[in-house]
């Protein structure tokens, strides 16, 4: 197994005037492993995802993606880097279909040249390694058969598989997931549970969760933030049995 961290992040600390969001906080995100991140509402979980991405700049520390330094970096540039992300609200066109949700997606990773303006007025439709990245997208996601569905009809776990799609569509080496469970029932769950395993071993991933169940079943690697800052980091074994983390969680009495 490569152990070589396809994003790796140092030191990172994002304060809002005296509050430390995310104060000192180091990650490695590995191909073939899944990093999950948990912790309390408010822990700084979010914000540790949008400073990754470039949603936010770090007030201070270093990100590396793919070997090149992207901390400050916009989110544009970054996702052209190779990395990928979903939101914690589901973040896709509603009046749009499947296919051209994800056909939108895959187009902003195209390169138009300056010099054929002429390329900016061409059909969609006809962009023939748009079209194929759209197809292994929607079918990595489990969407075949809701190609031509308009998005608003699908499922809420339909549509977050779809959001999922849209992040494929970029072909990233890494993914951050921010809560892709959130509002589904236990089927819906177990189908996205299934589809993040199957991810897996082509990207390092990322994934900040409440559901604890799934956390459990996909995690390799697990840190836990409480107040911004880390408490615990391992093995999800090794962190289970961590007294902070027990606190953290339970209360000092238990």
């Amino acid at each position: 197994m490569n152990e070589e961290p396809l994003l790796s992040a140092r030191g990172l600390t994002k304060r809002f005037g005296g509050l430390a969001a995310v104060n000192d906080v180091s990650v490695d995100l590995i191909r073939d492993r899944l990093h999950a991140v948990i912790g309390p509402n408010g822990a700084g979980k979010s914000t540790l995802t949008n400073l990754l991405s470039g949603d936010l700049p770090p007030t201070s520390g270093s990100i590396t993606l793919n070997g090149q330094e992207t901390a400050g970096s916009s989110p544009e540039s970054i996702s052209r880097l190779g990395l990928g992300r979903s939101y914690q609200k589901t973040n896709i066109f509603l009046p749009f279909t499947v296919w051209d949700n994800v056909r939108l997606a895959s187009q902003s990773c195209e390169r138009f040249s300056p010099w054929n303006p002429l390329r900016w007025f061409s059909r969609a439709d006809g962009l023939a390694q748009v079209n194929e990245r759209c197809e292994r997208a929607i079918e990595l996601a489990g969407l075949t058969h809701r190609r031509d569905t308009v998005a608003a009809t699908i499922s809420h776990g339909e549509q977050r598989q779809l959001e999922i799609a849209m992040t494929l569509a970029t072909e990233p080496t890494v993914l951050l997931l921010d809560e892709p469970l959130a509002g589904m029932g236990q089927a819906e769950a177990e189908r996205m549970v299934d589809l993040l395993l199957k991810l897996k071993k082509d990207h390092a991933m990322m994934l900040v969760e409440h559901d604890m169940d799934a956390v459990f079943a996909l995690a390799d690697q697990l840190t836990v933030m409480v107040n911004g800052q880390v408490i615990a980091s391992g093995t999800p074994e090794h962190v289970r049995a961590d007294p902070m983390v027990q606190a953290a969680y339970l209360g000092e009495e238990h």
